[in-house]
Parts: structure tokens; C-alpha cells; sequence
């Protein structure tokens, strides 16, 4: 799709190209905040500490790149895709069938994961660890090309809503905040409200297949990390039009915070805050608004593998990390200026998933399900009772 578009080649320049970050002298000298670009182009604002970070974070990722080559070297290009046993942490048993070395593999992947996978190669081991490359390959090979031919100038109430959302992607970036940026995008938004008429188009969207449009190497292989992530990885109806099951995990976060944070948890509801004023942007962006773009691609490489729990690791690792600071807070505003100040300087990805599996502990898949399943009457019985109130509200108007 994008041979002869430079400007998305220039993007692509971003990932394998782990520039040194160098402030001038007057800047380490009076400790200002500069303003640099991170590996996808995008501007950033820190202060030279925030610069050292970045630059030893970076250093981190050029020597997990010689391990990721390391083992394509030894043990072969897709070694990877041997069959996954991310079950294991789940309680389920192997089966006998199962030889070691694949769970040996199973073992160094999640592991090697976790600690990010190289630029270079995050194209290819998230389309095909995700379940993208599977999905494509049930269609014909025309699909997406005809997808898009097939519904352009076509008009309903989710383009609209894109266009509408087109310009305030990501304003600024140097690819896509551009008529070829902003096409792609469209292409893959417009596409997809199609292909899933349920969901149509959710604001929140734009950024998360923005930010995969820089990371994949095609606009196609955008599309459908997009198809896999909202109709595989991600709980059903996140992105309907009453947020169902947004509403449902914005609960089953609260009934967590409670559970692994309670300190926070007591204190914020003495103050009577409500945790979906910042985390309903954390689970529908995939905190691509809130976190730095390399520290949320570190995030999101762990979330293509081992799924939607992923999020409630990250959601409460922030909490957690800030738990001192929050403690002392005495009004709501202070708390979201908390978080926020935070999400947006955590440059350093290994800090914050360390945080999010090694102390928040142990969630199985299987537990967040069921505190799904908790939730979901509450959460449809309320989401009646105000489509109930608005239907009254417009019979009241209408008479």
C-alpha cells in the first residue's frame, strides 16, 4: 500500500533507528525541559532526566535486539511460533503431547516479551503471535483491497464521526497529521466499521489504529492487528454503542484496586473518586493517549500475547506506583493531576511492568472473567434503566 508514499517510509525510519539523546549544554545546565522525538516520531516533552532515561531505556532495547537475533540465529527465523503454552500460567495442564523444547520456547518467549521486542521485529512477531496472520489468511487474499474500494464515498454516521476525528489523531506527528496519514487511517477506520457493523466507530479508536499504522509495515497488516485486537484480544462490546463492556471492566478495575491496592482504594473513596475519570481513556486508547508511544507499544507488546488482563496489570501498577503521593491528596483534582504527571513521564517501560506483574501479583485470566460475569447484570441493568430515561426524556419533547 505505501510504496511510493516517503512520508510513511520516513515513519518506518523511526523504529529500527535508536538515535542517543543529546540536550545541549544550557539545557543540562539550567535542568529546562526540551523537546525531543521518540523512535515513532512523535514530540516529546521532558526534562534531561527524563532524557537519561530514555537513552538508557534505549540502550536496554539495542541489547534485547541482539538476543531476539541471537535466537532467530540458533534456533531459527519463526522459532516463535511454536506452540504457545501461555496457558501454563493460567493452572491448565500441558498437554502430553506437548516436547520440552516448545516449552522451552513457550518459556523464553513470554519471558523475552515481557522485556519488549526489538522495533524491527515487532511487526512480524505481533502479527503473527496476536492471531492477525491467522485471521487474514481465512479471507481471500483480495480482501482488505476490495473492503476499501468496495465502501469509498459511502457515507453513515461512523465516517462522519472519523472525519470528524481525523485532524485530532495525533496532531503534529510528522506522518500522521499529514493528507497521506490521514487517509491511511481513514482507510483502516472506515474499513473496519464495515467489517463489524456492532461496532462501527468509538472515538478512541483513531489513536489505537494510528499508532498501529506506524508500527506495522502496511496498512493492511494495520487493519487487521486492528480486526484481531477488538474481535480476539480485547472483552467483547469495549467499543459498542453503550460501552457495555467498557462499563464492565471499569468496574471489575474498581473491584481490583480494592483487592490489590486498598490503601488507595479506601482513600479515594473517601474523597468520592470515581477511577473511570481516568481510566476509561486508559482501556479505550490502550493508554496510547496517556503513555509515552514506546512505553505504550512495550505495554502493548505483552497484551498481544497474553491478552486483555494485561490492562488491569498496567491500570493498577500506575496507582501503585504513586500510592505515597495519592495517600496525601485531598481533592479529586489533585489525584487526576497525579496520574496524569505520570502516565505522561513514564518513559521508562521496564519500571512500570515491573510494578505490574512482579508487585501487584498474580490475575489469571480465568479470575477477570469472572469478575466480568459479576459485573455484566449491574452494569446492562443500568445502562436500561438510563436508555429508559432518555426514551422518556424524547416522548416528554415530543409531545
Amino acid at each position: 500500500m505505501y510504496q511510493t508514499q516517503s512520508k510513511r517510509e520516513f515513519a518506518i525510519e523511526f523504529q529500527p533507528q535508536i538515535h542517543i539523546l543529546r540536550p545541549s549544554i544550557h539545557s543540562r545546565r539550567a535542568n529546562l525541559v526540551v523537546k525531543f522525538q521518540d523512535l515513532y516520531g512523535f514530540t516529546v516533552e521532558g526534562n534531561v532526566d527524563d532524557v537519561n532515561i530514555l537513552n538508557e531505556v534505549r540502550e536496554k532495547v539495542r541489547q534485547q535486539g541482539r538476543v531476539w537475533w541471537a535466537l532467530e540465529a540458533s534456533k531459527g527465523a519463526n522459532w516463535y511460533l511454536q506452540p504457545q503454552v501461555s496457558s501454563l500460567t493460567e493452572g491448565i495442564a500441558l498437554k502430553s503431547s506437548l516436547k520440552l523444547s516448545n516449552l522451552a520456547n513457550a518459556i523464553t518467549l513470554k519471558r523475552l516479551i515481557r522485556k519488549g521486542i526489538p522495533p524491527v521485529l515487532r511487526p512480524k512477531v505481533w502479527f503473527s503471535l496476536s492471531g492477525a496472520a491467522k485471521k487474514k489468511s481465512t479471507v481471500p487474499e483480495s480482501y482488505y483491497s476490495d473492503l476499501t474500494k468496495a465502501v469509498e464515498g459511502k457515507v453513515t454516521a461512523a465516517t462522519k464521526q472519523i472525519d470528524h476525528d481525523l485532524p485530532r489523531t495525533f496532531p503534529g506527528h510528522p506522518w500522521l497529521d499529514t493528507p497521506e496519514g490521514h487517509a491511511a487511517l481513514r482507510r483502516v477506520l472506515v474499513g473496519y466499521s464495515f467489517r463489524d457493523s456492532d461496532v462501527g466507530y468509538c472515538q478512541g479508536l483513531n489513536y489505537v489504529a494510528a499508532l498501529l499504522l506506524l508500527v506495522m509495515k502496511t496498512e493492511e497488516d494495520a487493519f487487521w492487528m486492528l480486526a484481531v485486537l477488538l474481535e480476539n484480544v480485547l472483552v467483547s462490546d469495549c467499543y459498542t454503542n453503550n460501552l457495555s463492556g467498557c462499563h464492565v471492566e471499569q468496574r471489575v478495575f474498581q473491584d481490583l484496586l480494592v483487592k490489590k491496592c486498598p490503601r488507595i482504594a479506601t482513600h479515594l473513596e473517601e474523597l468520592e473518586f470515581d477511577v473511570s475519570l481516568v481510566a476509561t481513556e486508559w482501556f479505550l486508547c490502550l493508554f496510547s493517549k496517556s503513555l509515552p508511544s514506546e512505553t505504550t507499544l512495550r505495554v502493548w507488546d505483552v497484551l498481544f500475547y497474553e491478552g486483555a488482563k494485561v490492562l488491569f496489570h498496567v491500570a493498577l501498577a500506575i496507582f501503585k506506583m504513586k500510592e505515597e503521593e495519592l495517600l496525601l491528596t485531598h481533592h479529586v483534582g489533585d489525584v487526576i493531576n497525579i496520574l496524569q504527571k505520570t502516565t505522561h513521564h513514564l518513559f521508562d517501560p521496564d519500571e512500570l511492568l515491573t510494578v505490574a506483574f512482579d508487585k501487584i501479583g498474580s490475575m489469571t485470566t480465568n479470575t477477570i472473567s469472572k469478575e466480568r460475569k459479576k459485573q455484566e447484570p449491574a452494569v446492562m441493568a443500568e445502562l436500561d434503566q438510563r436508555l429508559r430515561r432518555l426514551n422518556s426524556i424524547k416522548m416528554d419533547d415530543e409531545k
